[in-house]
């Protein structure tokens, strides 16, 4: 699926299927209480494998944390963004200028977080986006501890 992500089942789907999720503007250890953290942390305890993207921070939920999206150097399945929506077009950009081969199939904006252009420009690029939701609230929902 390629587009606005608006359906439940589309939603189940993702999340269902998902392994491994980059989470760009991730908060470390020192802000847990940070949905930025909190959320992710929730990832983890479903089974999925989180990749910190921030560059003011060495680690996050036992991970090594990335600078940037081109530093992780490998293919997430979602990128969760948790940026201001008017920060979201810079991140557009960043995933674009990745090779095709390390895009990730889904750019989940966190709840709060919409950006209509930036989403526009991605599923131009063959992406799926889903715009103020919150990952782990599905995650929860669709997706069974291991």
């Amino acid at each position: 699926m390629v587009g606005i992500v608006d359906s439940e089942a589309d939603l189940a789907d993702i999340v269902r299927s998902a392994r491994t999720v980059a989470v760009v503007g991730m908060k470390g250890e020192a802000d847990a209480d940070s949905p930025a953290h909190a959320v992710p942390r929730a990832l983890k305890a479903r089974g999925l494998r989180v990749i910190p993207v921030n560059p003011r921070i060495a680690s996050a939920c036992g991970e090594p944390a990335h600078p940037n999206l081109a530093a992780v150097g490998e293919r997430p399945d979602i990128v969760q963004v948790f940026r201001r929506s008017e920060a979201v077009a810079g991140v557009a950009d960043e995933i674009l200028a990745l090779p095709p081969e390390h895009r990730p199939d889904v750019v989940w904006m966190q709840s709060g977080i919409r950006n209509d252009e930036a989403a526009r420009r991605l599923v131009e690029a063959g992406m799926s986006v889903v715009m103020d939701r919150c990952l782990s609230v599905y995650t929860a929902k669709y997706r069974a501890r291991p």
